[in-house]
């Protein structure tokens, strides 16, 4: 006589435990910023703070996995225009010691890699500082690290 027909209690709370355990798993593609993600202009460019009746959003993720993380450019869809921006803070969590912030930050930038505003208006982590030679004219406008 199998397992199950002698003890269907049993039985049943084993499918049950197991079913809550797979619906709550997180996978890599829901930790970070990808398609379709809503973000927020940290810096003072004119573009990302004139008020408009649609949000930011992420259009496009310049990596292999299509997962932003903190360092990566993206594409944006703001005001009508199709902008490239570099992800300065996101609301999962990272690696550990690394910041989590209440929203998804970004700063816009230019194709070679300048940023369109002057000066960032929240800190921005220091996990960028390693890749100094990449961002570091966003650096510069930096004013407070995390």
């Amino acid at each position: 006589m199998a397992v199950w027909e002698k003890f269907p209690r049993l039985f049943l709370a084993h499918v049950n435990r197991a079913t809550n355990q797979r619906n709550l798993s997180f996978t890599a593609a829901c930790s970070a910023i990808q398609k379709l993600t809503c973000v927020r202009v940290v810096d003072n460019s004119e573009l990302g703070n004139t008020p408009y009746h649609r949000p930011p959003k992420c259009i496009h993720v310049y990596n292999k996995n299509g997962v932003g993380k903190v360092g990566d450019k993206i594409l944006l869809a703001i005001r009508g225009e199709k902008r490239k921006a570099l992800i300065v803070g996101h609301k999962m969590p990272g690696p550990r010691m690394t910041p989590r912030f209440d929203s998804n930050n970004v700063v816009l930038i230019e194709d070679n890699g300048n940023p369109i505003g002057t000066r960032i208006k929240i800190p921005i982590p220091s996990a960028l500082r390693k890749r100094q030679g990449e961002f570091s004219k966003v650096l510069a406008i930096a004013k407070n690290f995390v």
